[in-house]
């Protein structure tokens, strides 16, 4: 055989091999990492750590229980101090040196905002996001799934209960950045429907508990409501204060404060202040995914289930429920895939909806009020949207 006709015979056989191609970072066929950064320092810390340990606790249940697939989740932590510049080159160490295979549990509106960019640049997933930001849901970012219900969601409920207790002017005391400025222009949006504009509005920093300027201006106002936009540290001092001096307003807040850190802090100073919610009330026993993290909690996060714990387990199970339904090949197009193709599925009770057109698992508003230095349930609301009755 001449030496022209092996060279052929070499290039033909070279051709029909296929090459494995390159398996994504972050999952093998025992393993599934997952990183989450987010405040586990500063006056956010009881949200991160919350966050953490309510997803913590459900992975730990689940990998027990075989894991997804035979695969155990593993959660790398990192602590963004609830700093924009910070979530940034701790995600990008996520995915370079840690090579995650998805992005889960970040908290903040600066902060997902900040790393929006790289989920979309370098096309990883990011799923569940403490933060109800409409610049994080529309126009849907192909990468990031929310589970949480939006801020103007939780602005149109705390409005309603507002207007229905008699209130004629609703004023806005919130931190100066991208959160602060998604919950004003809900509760703008919900105000606008009925007629009313935002009858004041003052700010404060973030990551600071200097409020007394904020507090100036409502004072000066004497609205009939106020929806107070922050984490649960600023916003304690500004009641306390408001209580001190003999502020008269209604006052409310968005779940992100941190309901069990808030409550802790004020004890009864905080009695009457109403807070929008978006997962169940963690003390009720109806649904099977409360008395589910309410055990996994017990079990392997050794703290009570609350709110934002509560949030964290919620956010895990729907994540690996997508990674279930995503089967044992799952790389990150599928589980994207698989999510938007998740349409009224059962989360221990709760349907889990989600498309190509909305990236929002759940839109369900429950609302909550301080009574006797605890929280106690009022009720809760469905906006026009709502998908479990459609």
């Amino acid at each position: 055989m001449s030496l022209t006709m092996l060279r052929a015979i070499a290039a033909v056989t070279a051709s029909l091999v296929v090459l494995p191609t390159r398996a994504d970072d972050g999952i093998t066929d025992t393993e599934i990492k997952l990183g989450m950064v987010n405040a586990q320092s500063g006056p956010a810390s009881g949200l991160g750590r919350g966050l953490r340990a309510g997803a913590q606790a459900y992975f730990q249940d689940l990998n027990a229980r075989g894991g997804v697939h035979g695969r155990q989740i593993s959660l790398v932590i990192a602590d963004d101090g609830y700093e924009p510049d910070r979530a940034v080159d701790e995600t990008l160490k996520m995915i370079e040196q840690q090579k995650i295979f998805a992005l889960f549990g970040y908290v903040g509106t600066p902060t997902a905002n900040a790393v929006l960019p790289i989920v979309k640049e370098m096309d990883i997933p990011l799923v569940g996001l403490f933060t109800g930001a409409m610049t994080l849901r529309q126009p849907v970012t192909p990468q990031v799934f929310n589970v949480r219900a939006s801020y103007d969601d939780e602005a149109e409920a705390l409005v309603a209960h507002f207007v229905a207790k008699g209130a004629k002017s609703v004023a806005v005391f919130y931190q100066d950045d991208g959160f602060g400025m998604a919950v004003l222009s809900g509760t703008e949006k919900a105000l606008g429907k009925r007629g009313l504009k935002v009858a004041a509005k003052s700010t404060f920093q973030r990551n600071t508990l200097a409020v007394k300027a904020g507090l100036a201006a409502m004072l000066d106002a004497k609205p009939d409501a106020i929806v107070m936009v922050g984490p649960y540290g600023p916003l304690a001092a500004f009641i306390k204060e408001a209580r001190a001096t003999g502020l008269k307003s209604q006052l409310a807040t968005v779940s992100f404060v941190g309901t069990d850190n808030l409550v802790a802090e004020l004890g009864k100073d905080g009695d009457g202040v109403v807070i929008s919610q978006v997962v169940p009330f963690p003390y009720d026993d109806d649904l099977a995914v409360t008395r589910e993290c309410r055990e996994a909690l017990a079990r392997y996060g050794h703290e009570p289930l609350g709110f934002v714990n509560f949030e964290g387990c919620l956010t895990a199970r729907v994540l690996a429920t997508a990674l279930e339904r995503a089967g044992k090949a799952v790389d990150r197009k599928s589980l994207v895939g698989t999510l938007d193709a998740m349409h009224l599925v059962d989360i221990g009770g709760l349907n889990a909806s989600f498309s190509t057109e909305r990236h929002q698992a759940f839109d369900k508003v429950f609302m909550t009020q301080i009574r006797d230095g605890k929280i106690d349930k009022l009720s809760s609301t469905s906006p026009p949207h709502f998908r479990e009755h459609q």
